[in-house]
């Protein structure tokens, strides 16, 4: 059938509204027309460009399905058993349970004097307190160095290791973001090695900032050399020129106890470093944001810069971040998802893994000793020993995207054509619902199960 024959036959609006009156009802009228020209309009651009799939859905089915998704949340619930606990896909560190407030808040009004208030009075003594130094909050931590280096080294140059010239992530690149903020990058040493005296020799009467960049998300070994924080921070303070610490993690809890060797921030500031930041969805196991803390004349500075307006956190993070700040402050780690996660034990999730096996039916299955990541950037070397319930099916593929689409989807791995589930990052209140989900899979499908 030629092209204009097959245009031809397609119904007008009107023709397809009539024949979804009835399963269309209780949808605004104005939604429905729009996803009635949306379909037919790109049903007609499929025909002209010779797309035209014989399997296509019918029009009246796909309008229908699109009105459907529609009435669902995007942004939902999901299992992760995975073993990768800060999980950049899946919102990185898991949020801890806190109650939205309904309706208005006392956001930025002071309730005792009855005036307007600072957004930030709810997070600074909770920060300060934590870090011993004043702190502010913006939206992430690429909005933080953005912030520092447009507030002080816009037009002038700001010294880097080339070794520390990093990508986040996504293209996300640290020469991008000092060029776009004003600042002038000027590298020294190489990329594997780089001397104090590299900094050294780089200072000019142009030179407004030292910045040092934790290398989050990778580790360069072998032949390699860098100067210690102090001796950058004495050097800074030889030349009365601050240095800026992009910690990139934000790891406020020692983590090594549990296996995990990432820089923190105190000692980053007890080194004599005069600001630092860092994200809070990573090791320290909050909302998305930034935070930028050190030297009160510095955090004043970033504080009036008109682009502070622009970076600031709104009612829900700042409440998200407030719970968490106010958990770490009281020792309460284990409130916090990602640091519980974190500090699991080989044996407590073994243990875990045994009752979970015990109580899935129809499937052939093992426990087996690996590894658990931190992921989010952090830590990309070290792993945390767990052990894994490697699952058998006649197709491990088709169980893995049963899983993942359904409700809550269930995020999982596939190795040696086996389903790999790791608890450590599964809520022990969620595995009833792995188990339901894994065993609906059982029963619908037409395959006979392994036992």
């Amino acid at each position: 059938m030629d092209t204009n024959q097959l245009l031809r036959e397609l119904p007008s609006v009107n023709e397809l509204l009539e024949r979804l009156s009835t399963r269309a009802d209780g949808y605004p009228r104005s939604m429905v027309v729009a996803e009635v020209r949306r379909v037919l309009s790109e049903r007609r651009e499929s025909i002209r460009a010779a797309q035209q799939r014989n399997n296509a859905p019918a029009l009246g089915e796909e309008v229908m399905r699109r009105l459907k998704e529609l009435t669902r949340p995007s942004l939902r619930r999901v299992i992760n058993a995975t073993g990768v606990v800060l999980h950049t896909n899946l919102g990185r560190a898991p949020l801890p349970r806190f109650e939205p407030v309904f309706g208005y808040s006392n956001l930025e009004y002071d309730i005792e004097k009855g005036s307007r208030g600072k957004r930030d009075s709810h997070l600074a003594p909770l920060m300060e307190r934590l870090l011993g130094r004043p702190a502010i909050a913006v939206n992430n931590n690429a909005a933080a160095v953005y912030l520092t280096l447009h507030e002080l080294a816009a037009g002038y140059e700001v010294i880097v290791s080339r070794g520390e010239l990093i990508e986040i992530g996504d293209g996300f690149r640290i020469p991008d973001i000092m060029s776009h903020s004003g600042a002038l990058l000027r590298e020294v040493g190489t990329t594997n090695k780089t001397a104090i005296d590299d900094y050294r020799n780089a200072i000019t009467d142009r030179t407004r900032l030292i910045l040092r960049v934790h290398p989050s998300n990778f580790q360069i070994t072998g032949f390699t050399a860098k100067p210690e924080l102090s001796e950058l921070a004495a050097l800074a303070k030889e030349r009365k020129i601050p240095l800026y610490e992009d910690l990139g993690s934000g790891c406020i809890v020692d983590l090594k106890p549990f296996g995990l060797d990432e820089p923190l921030v105190e000692d980053s500031i007890n080194a004599g470093v005069d600001l630092v930041s860092f994200s809070t969805d990573k090791l320290l196991g909050g909302p998305q944001s930034g935070i930028l803390a050190g030297r009160p004349d510095l955090v004043t500075r970033l504080r009036r810069n008109p682009m502070f307006r622009a970076f600031r956190v709104d009612k829900l993070i700042s409440q998200a971040l407030e719970t968490v700040l106010r958990s770490l402050l009281f020792l309460q780690w284990q409130d916090i998802p990602a640091l519980r996660m974190l500090a699991l034990s080989q044996d407590e999730i073994h243990k875990r893994a045994t009752s979970f096996r015990d109580r899935l039916t129809g499937y052939r299955s093992e426990l087996i000793d690996g590894e658990s990541v931190a992921g989010g950037g952090a830590t990309p070397t070290q792993a945390i020993p767990t052990a894994l319930i490697a699952i058998e099916a006649p197709d491990v593929t088709a169980l893995e995207r049963n899983l993942r689409l359904g409700d809550p989807p269930v995020i999982s791995r596939i190795e040696n054509d086996r389903l790999i589930i790791d608890l450590r990052t599964v809520f022990p209140e969620d595995e009833q619902e792995l188990l339901a989900a894994l065993g609906h899979f059982c029963v619908t499908r037409s395959e006979r199960p392994l036992v």
